[in-house]
Formats: structure tokens, sequence, C-alpha cells
């Protein structure tokens, strides 16, 4: 029998270990969690093909967040103390991770969590296979403000990333010589954008820092374009738009804009190209990836070796295999940081084209250590 948190066992067959999959599958960020399902879907499938972890095959129990933080909460709960689970996989807003945590906490659970997120946390129980500020929002701003743009107008969605992203874009604006024209947020799922827009338009903002979440970006950016704003006028850098939303956005309305990441499905890496090549095979050529879906599929196979380096499943023992794991992912080589568990990653700064695919327009050369709390940074000293 496996431990898979001090609540909990995980499956009593000695052929299985069971892992949980939760993602909202409904709501409003079910057009980006959907896809983030699939990516590690597909990363289970292949390592079970491949013979499974410890010669044990994963049997994924799969739950909806239903875009609701307490519904993640709910499921957490039932996955670590009814289901047994060795480690689960999911969560994409803050809030949603924010409402998991305590039960992970609780439970002595490992939560995967693979989604860019504002920083200023760091959990036993938590690996962080997305970027921190460091390795996504304060390179966005470094490329801003060297391209020129210094009158940065804030949009987000109304919880806990989007303020506090602004709170670290404020105080870096202010170390900076940027100015800060305007500060905006909406309920998640909000669709009414065009006084925004307008404000926008009418503004002497050069760019537009955005930080809305799930299909709320597809109301802004039609009813931005609708305002009569292109990139060409006022660009939008965004920090949570990835190939998936492109495609629900559509591309008449968002081509020339910006975005931040560290993967993009034209990433060029060896394990990129066989990384899109099964993804598309799997699930329809038509299918894009994007950093989200990658940093999830990366989490299984980080966990797979942490697995194999503790010779164990229980959560003690892989958290203490933690430290040093490299892999050489689709978008370059990763490594754990065991003292924050966060990972190290290159920055990429993209333009989305008339494909709907992104073209890397720069990048940070070398991958950054993980700053979760900002301490290499003096202008932070106040967060």
């Amino acid at each position: 029998m496996l431990s898979g948190c001090s609540g909990g066992t995980a499956d009593d067959s000695e052929d299985t270990v069971k892992v949980g999959m939760l993602h909202s599958l409904s709501g409003t960020m079910a057009i980006s969690e959907v896809t983030v399902r699939d990516a590690v879907k597909l990363a289970i499938d292949e390592i079970n093909a491949d013979g499974g972890v410890l010669g044990r095959q994963i049997e994924p129990i799969e739950e909806d967040g239903a875009s609701e933080p307490a519904v993640f909460a709910e499921k957490a709960e039932k996955l670590l103390q009814s289901d047994g689970v060795a480690t689960v996989f999911g969560g994409w807003t803050s809030a949603s991770r924010q409402a998991m945590l305590p039960v992970f906490e609780g439970n002595n659970g490992l939560l995967w969590y693979p989604v860019q997120y504002e920083g200023l946390e760091s959990s036993p129980n938590i690996v962080y296979t997305g970027a921190t500020t460091n390795q996504q929002i304060i390179p966005a701003l470094d490329y801003l403000r060297e391209q020129g743009y210094t009158k940065l107008y804030l949009v987000g969605s109304d919880y806990v990333f989007p303020r506090t992203a602004n709170q670290i874009i404020t105080a870096y604006a202010k170390a900076h010589d940027m100015e800060i024209v305007a500060e905006e947020y909406t309920p998640l799922g909000h669709t009414e954008y065009s006084t925004i827009a307008n404000a926008i338009a009418s503004s002497d903002a050069d760019a537009v820092f955005n930080t809305l979440n799930g299909d709320s970006n597809v109301s802004f950016f039609q009813q931005l374009r609708s305002a009569g704003v292109g990139p060409e006028d006022v660009p939008v850098l965004s920090v949570s738009v990835a190939e998936e939303e492109v495609g629900g956005i559509g591309t008449d309305n968002i081509a020339g804009h910006l975005v931040a990441w560290n993967y993009y499905q034209t990433t060029d890496t060896p394990a990129n190209a066989e990384f899109v090549a099964a993804f598309q095979e799997a699930y329809g050529e038509d299918r894009v990836t994007s950093d989200p879906m990658q940093s999830a599929y990366n989490a299984v196979y980080l966990w797979k070796a942490a697995v194999e380096k503790a010779g164990s499943f229980e959560v003690d023992a892989v958290r203490e295999a933690l430290d040093g794991i490299t892999l050489d992912a689709p978008e370059g080589t990763i490594t754990i940081d065991g003292a924050t568990q966060h990972v190290y990653k290159i920055a990429r700064i993209g333009q989305i084209g008339e494909d709907g695919l992104i073209t890397e327009v720069w990048n940070s050369g070398e991958p950054i250590k993980p700053d979760p709390y900002l301490e290499g940074y003096d202008w932070a000293a106040d967060l």
C-alpha cells in the first residue's frame, strides 16, 4: 500500500498508482484549462506506454474545478482523502491555487501547479512549474521599457493574481521612470469592455499591460479593436493569453499584440518538435500547444523523475528528491530549485501572428533562477 498523503492512500494494487487531474472543464476558465488537462493526459499516456513509474502504470483520477475556487478545494480534498492519490496536477488561477493550498498542506499532499503567477509564495506542498514574477512580468516590463513604452494602462481580472501583479508593476514603474496611466479590474467572466476600450483609446498610454484571465479576453480584444485601438497604436502585452486563447479571441482582433511566456508552439528545440507532433497526433492537427499546457506536461515528467530518484511515491521522499532535477523540456532545459520548488526558466516575449501562432521577438538567453519573493530587487523591498 502506498501512502499518497497523511490522510489517504494510493491504489492498493501493486500494478498502478493513482494521480489526480484537477482542472476547470466548465465555466469561464475552461477556454484555458481543458487543453492543459489534455497535455497532462498525454504525458501520462506516454509514460504508461514506456513502462510507467517504478514499474507501475499511472491511473489518473479526473475532477472538474468548474472555475470556482471553492470547488477546487473540495475536489482536492476528495482526491487526497477519498481517492488517495499520490500527487495532483492542476489549477490555473491564483484564486484556485490559494483555495487548494491549505488542503494540500493539511493533508501533506503535493500539487504540481503549471501556470505563471504573481509570486510572493512558496509552499512545501506545491511545485510551481510555470513562471514566477522575475521570469515573466519583470522581463516583460524590461522589454517594454527598452522599446520606449513608458506609459502603461493596466487591465486585469479582479482577483489575487492581477492585483498582486499590478502592485509589482507599479513598484517597478516608480523605480524606472514609468507612469501608470490607469488601473482597471473586472470580474472573471466579464464581457463588457467598451468603456475601458474607449478610455484606452482616449488616454495617453502607449501600451497596455493585460492580466485578464479566461474568456474575458475574447470580449476585451474584440471591443478594443472596435474602439479603433490596434497594436500599431497601443500594443497590448498579455501574460495570460497563449495560443489556445488566441484561437478563441480571433486573429483579426489580436494579431500584432505581444505576450510574455517561457514557451511557444514555435519554440525551436528538438524536444518541442516531438511534443507538438505527439500532441497533434493525439488530439488533432488543428490543435495548438501553449506555455501552461507545456508546463503541465513537464510536471508529469518531473514528478516521475523525482519518484524514481526517491525510489518512492511518498510525498516527503519525493519532496526531498526535487532539488536539481533537470528535464530537456519543449521550452529548453529546466531545473527544479529545491529551496523554492520553482523551476529555472528562459523568459520569452512573443508577437501574435495572423496565423494564430506566436513568434519570439526576445528571450533572456539563459534560464532565470526563480525569485518568487523578489529578494534580488531593491525596488521590491516593500511588497
